[in-house]
């Protein structure tokens, strides 16, 4: 007998990212520790559960030879990989201050998925011929200025809400809009960019891409729901949100982030033949786009996603345009 798995857990059937974040609706009830058993580590990770790629995705030899597309790579892998492993850590005081069974079990199993992420992203860096006596090191190595000005920021601004005050909805408002929703859309474009360059990656990408379409779409209605119950928490949310939007305008990401994608760039012409004509959205050949044109079209995405979110719970999306 074949198990049917949940469209947006399929990894053949679930959306795209942006096209989940922004039309799905997942609640905690729904997506609990059976959800995740079955629909997920059943669903989405059959046959990808090691590495965060099917045995037939295999990691072209070009992909392992020095030079701008694998160091483009290996950057934007070992930051990711990074990056989720301090949302890992975060994500254990959401469980300890979950208010009720069901957001315990969700947020239990995000920790899980955040966890799972970083541990693939760095597995391919060993695939991409990092020896692994000497992984950790690198990334800490190549993350260090990163994780400084970028991340620290980041985390004690998150920690101070979700640990120190306690403020459970108000983490989830941090992690569901300003965490998840500014690095949303660079896995978006991860997935888009590498799946035509190195298969393996590509399908890593799609796969964390379907864990935050649920990430972000259950920490909506979490607040949704929160903000219908108890609609006097709305201007202590509007307030975190300002907070994390100010924040992301000071912190230095862009820099790091065009770094890679000109690294990318250049490795991108050395094999236009395989490239060819793939279209990185629709009419836009990925050959014809521009490093500043990539991180612009990761900027929308964030807008767009931040704005049918906000629809969503109710609160006004002029605030997204408001002054920082």
């Amino acid at each position: 007998m074949t198990q049917s798995i949940a469209p947006e857990a399929d990894f053949d059937a679930a959306p795209t990212l942006l096209d989940g974040a922004k039309n799905l609706t997942l609640t905690a009830q729904r997506c609990d520790l059976a959800y995740w058993f079955t629909e997920v580590a059943q669903g989405t990770l059959a046959g990808r559960g090691a590495s965060g790629h099917g045995p037939d995705a295999a990691v072209p030899d070009f992909m392992r030879e020095d030079g701008p597309l694998r160091q483009a790579l290996i950057l934007e892998f070992g930051f990711r990989a990074l990056s989720e492993e301090l949302a890992t850590r975060l994500l254990a005081h959401y469980v300890a201050n979950a208010p009720g069974i069901p957001e315990m079990e969700f947020f239990a199993t995000q920790l899980m998925d955040e966890a799972r992420h970083a541990r693939v992203f760095r597995n391919h860096l060993v695939e991409l011929g990092v020896p692994q006596d000497k992984l950790f090191a690198e990334i800490e190595d190549m993350t260090a200025e990163y994780r400084r000005r970028v991340l620290t920021p980041v985390e004690e601004f998150s920690l101070d809400i979700v640990r120190d005050r306690k403020d459970f909805y108000g983490g989830v408002a941090v992690f569901t809009i300003v965490i998840e929703g500014v690095l949303a859309p660079a896995a978006e474009l991860s997935e888009r960019k590498w799946g035509v360059l190195d298969p393996a990656a590509g399908e890593i990408s799609r796969g964390t891409s379907i864990d935050e379409i649920r990430h972000l779409v259950v920490g909506s209605s979490v607040l949704r729901e929160h903000l219908i119950k108890v609609p006097e928490y709305k201007p202590r949310l509007l307030e975190i949100l300002e907070g994390g939007r100010k924040l992301w305008n000071e912190v230095p990401d862009r820099e790091y982030v065009i770094h890679r994608e000109e690294l990318f760039q250049k490795g991108m012409h050395q094999h236009a033949d395989l490239v060819g004509d793939y279209e990185l959205w629709p009419g836009v050949r990925m050959l014809d786009t521009t490093p500043d044109e990539r991180y612009d079209a990761a900027e929308r995405w964030t807008d767009e996603m931040a704005e049918s979110r906000m629809t969503y719970m109710g609160l006004p999306v002029d605030w997204l345009s408001g002054p920082a």
